[in-house]
């Protein structure tokens, strides 16, 4: 029962629509490095979730300031990725997202006054270090994962580590549907318009998400 419990209030928690679902979605259009997105996503929930079952949050709730830097870090991580999404958005370049049906599609920009393509991709070191930091940089899921999932795995007794692999197991299933489900996206997204649109409607939803963080309490 405590497995099924974890299982149901992590995905309830993870479901939500937040910063990090933006980014893993984002990737799976893309079909850029999406088996690493979802795995780091994934692992970062489960040692979260761990280190609360651990008792790890008893000491974070005592340490208030803690938070707090994480709060304004998380701040100044979504502005920043906010701007960049705009910019990208709002570059005069044609862009739109190229899908093939047996590689990883890539943005490719046509070149002015020619036939030419050129595509552009991130590399794997520049994506884990966003899937890092959008994921970490987030005050939210220490209060998510070590403060209120911790607290509640306290409540399961000697089950409360059945309760912490339902928890991650949610984490698991989630990330990985939403990162290849969004895959079956990128035909809709072949335009340099509608790909400019995703942009701007994640760099809102990111600063939407960063007033809260700073502004919430």
């Amino acid at each position: 029962m405590s497995f099924f419990v974890g299982l149901g209030i992590g995905l309830s928690l993870i479901i939500a629509i937040g910063a990090q679902n933006a980014f893993v979605l984002r990737q799976g259009v893309r079909r850029e490095h999406v088996f690493t997105v979802a795995l780091l996503c994934a692992v970062s929930d489960a040692v979260l979730i761990l280190l609360g079952v651990a008792g790890v949050g008893v000491a974070l709730q005592a340490a208030p300031w803690l938070i707090v830097i994480a709060r304004w870090g998380g701040v100044v991580f979504l502005v920043t990725y906010a701007i960049l999404a705009l910019r990208r958005a709002l570059k005069p370049a044609e862009t739109g997202l190229v899908a093939t049906p047996d590689a990883a599609p890539s943005v490719a920009t046509a070149a002015h006054g020619s036939g030419t393509t050129v595509t552009a991709k991130k590399s794997l070191t520049a994506v884990v270090l966003a899937t890092l930091a959008i994921t970490w940089l987030n005050p939210h899921v220490y209060l998510d994962t070590i403060v209120f999932l911790g607290s509640v795995a306290q409540t399961q007794g000697d089950g409360r580590w059945l309760f912490a692999i339902g928890a991650f197991t949610g984490s698991f299933v989630w990330f990985f549907a939403l990162a290849y489900g969004a895959r079956y996206l990128g035909r809709f997204l072949s335009s340099a318009r509608s790909w400019r649109i995703l942009d701007i409607v994640i760099a809102v939803f990111m600063l939407v998400i960063a007033a809260i963080l700073a502004f919430g309490g």
